[in-house]
């Protein structure tokens, strides 16, 4: 998509989008629309969506599973068991041999805490979309400065300035 719209201010498809392509990275993606910018951010501030944490993501709450039965099926017990909760059967209910800590406010999850609280249906991830940049009629619009990177020639000119 970069390449498309021109990497460099010489192979550009238009004014500016050199810009664009430069930030085009990870996560992100481009939407093309005939709507107002307003409409747009509005559109895409009210749709915010809890979904399951992923390995890696910061806990936003701590969770403790008490000693005794969870309310799970008796085939998910040696799956559990490999996640590292200490578990066993006990007439066919999973009962979780001792209190464990699953995961702690402000820490990053592991892959077996992820794992243990999508099984729990705990939700700790905010699935949501950013708009950084709005680009029409030629022009970029920096609507998020922190996640724009700056190109060469707006490096060499901050370095100048200072």
């Amino acid at each position: 998509m970069a390449v498309s719209l021109g990497r460099t201010k010489e192979s550009e498809h238009r004014p500016e989008l050199y810009k664009v392509a430069a930030s085009l990275a990870g996560k992100r993606g481009l939407l093309f629309t005939n709507e107002k910018l307003e409409d747009v951010q509005e559109f895409f501030a009210g749709h915010k969506k809890f979904c399951y944490a992923r390995n890696g993501s910061t806990a936003t709450e701590t969770v403790v599973l008490p000693e005794g039965p969870l309310d799970m099926p008796h085939s998910m017990e040696p799956h559990l068991r490999q996640l590292g909760l200490p578990t066993r059967l006990k007439d066919g209910v999973i009962v979780l041999d001792g209190e464990h800590t699953v995961c702690t406010v402000g820490k990053p999850l592991t892959t077996q805490s992820a794992t243990i609280l999508k099984h729990l249906g705990k939700c700790m991830a905010e699935f949501h979309i950013e708009l950084i940049s709005h680009w029409t009629d030629n022009k970029l619009t920096i609507l998020s400065e922190s996640h724009m990177p700056m190109g060469e020639d707006e490096e060499n000119t901050a370095e100048n300035e200072n």
